[in-house]
């Protein structure tokens, strides 16, 4: 989910508690997802949509029902913040929507209540969608959705910062980022040669890709992993930015862009609804971006929005219908230039309204071998326990080899919840 629309989310117990009451659950075996009737889509559609999506869609659906004139879609929208309660008492209550917006870190835990329906694979082609994307659908061996919409980290740094340091081309290596950023502090005259997130809540989109990068692997098919050599390297070079004071461990909400426009921070690590907010903070045509360096790999994390149907919808073959609709490649590229979600359809890329933009190719080319949290219902609460450690990590509190100790033990008490 988006930074500008969005603070983290965490599961609240009390939401945990309805969705686990409702008396259904997916199960640890495949389920099997029934066909979609052929033809036009007809009847009401029933949608619930957060943020700007919740405000655009309704007009944008229009050319939908130009295509199936004896249907209508009807588009609430829901604040973000007031999102996940809402659709946990809906599915509690059994009076879902047809079809909702699902944010990519609580596919699991809505899955696992069983309120959600399979994908039909006859409708809908996974390999059509970034590999990182459909993973965020799939729980225990099942898609429970589509993926809609996609978005993914990179690393921004100001150019004419590194050019005055010595720099002339983009870090490719761990060691290169390092040697740059110092650069920009030391020659460049940038206050901070980087900002990484210190620990914050939803630090672990920025602390991930490294460990990801570096070969950890966080979960596998019996639970959580953290526990690993690769994580522990990783959160010990992410420190060593705080210990060398080549990033602040405070800085103010708001303040980032400001700084970065009038080059006082040297680079950072965020996603493509960036460029524009910085272009504003005076930083135009001073700055590229470009894929996170690699270690053994250069794997940044996938996030974004899914859309699925509800078991209990009044109008599912309408609803899959329409979810048909959003994922085709025309269809993604329209919806981009409407609000600027990336497609999360891979041939979309190959729109000229995407490749002729510099930034966002590099984007595109990062979502290839981009990656997401496990899908287990208990992913928030993790990931929470996970953002407290860094800070301790960031602030000299505990080591790397101790936060991910801590990490892992918690996760184990907290389970997978599948």
């Amino acid at each position: 989910m988006r930074k500008r629309r969005t603070v983290a989310i965490v599961a609240v117990a009390a939401a945990l508690t309805l969705t686990a009451g409702c008396g259904r659950d997916a199960g640890s075996g495949q389920e099997q997802a029934k066909a979609v009737d052929a033809g036009k889509a007809t009847g009401d559609i029933t949608v619930w949509a957060m943020g700007t999506e919740g405000e655009k869609l309704a007009a944008f659906a229009k050319d939908f029902t130009a295509e199936n004139p004896d249907a209508k879609v009807n588009v609430t929208a829901v604040p973000w913040d007031a999102a996940h309660q809402k659709i946990a008492s809906a599915i509690a209550a059994k009076q879902t929507p047809d079809v909702s917006m699902i944010g990519t870190t609580w596919q699991g835990e809505f899955a696992k209540t069983g309120a959600l329906d399979p994908t039909p694979p006859d409708l809908i082609d996974s390999a059509a969608f970034f590999p990182g994307a459909w993973a965020t659908t799939q729980v225990n061996g099942t898609s429970f959705g589509v993926p809609w919409y996609v978005e993914t980290r990179a690393l921004y740094y100001r150019t004419d910062i590194a050019a005055k340091a010595g720099v002339t081309s983009p870090p490719k290596t761990w060691e290169e980022l390092t040697a740059m950023t110092k650069a920009m502090q030391a020659k460049g005259g940038a206050k901070w040669g980087i900002y990484l997130q210190p620990g914050k809540t939803g630090s672990w989109q920025t602390v991930l890709p490294f460990a990801w990068s570096n070969g950890a692997s966080i979960a596998d098919d019996k639970g959580y992993t953290f526990d690993s050599p690769q994580m522990t390297e990783a959160l010990q070079y992410y420190q060593s930015f705080f210990t060398q004071k080549v990033s602040p461990t405070d800085l103010p909400n708001g303040q980032l862009e400001p700084d970065f426009g009038k080059g006082a921070i040297g680079a950072f690590i965020s996603g493509p609804w960036e460029a524009g907010l910085v272009d504003e903070q005076g930083a135009k045509g001073k700055y590229a971006v470009a894929p996170l360096p690699t270690k053994q790999s250069s794997t940044s994390f996938i996030g974004g929005s899914n859309v699925a149907v509800f078991k209990d919808a009044k109008n599912r073959d309408g609803a899959w219908k329409f979810i048909q609709w959003l994922s085709k490649p025309d269809v993604q590229v329209k919806w981009y230039q409407t609000v600027t979600d990336l497609p999360a359809v891979q041939s979309a890329w190959q729109d000229p309204a995407l490749t002729s933009d510099p930034i966002l190719t590099t984007f595109g080319e990062q979502l290839k071998t981009a990656k997401a949290p496990p899908s287990f219902p208990t992913w928030e609460q993790v990931a929470a326990s996970l953002d407290t450690e860094v800070e301790k990590v960031v602030n000299g509190k505990e080591t790397p080899a101790a936060a991910v100790k801590t990490v892992q033990s918690q996760a184990q008490s907290i389970g997978t919840g599948a």
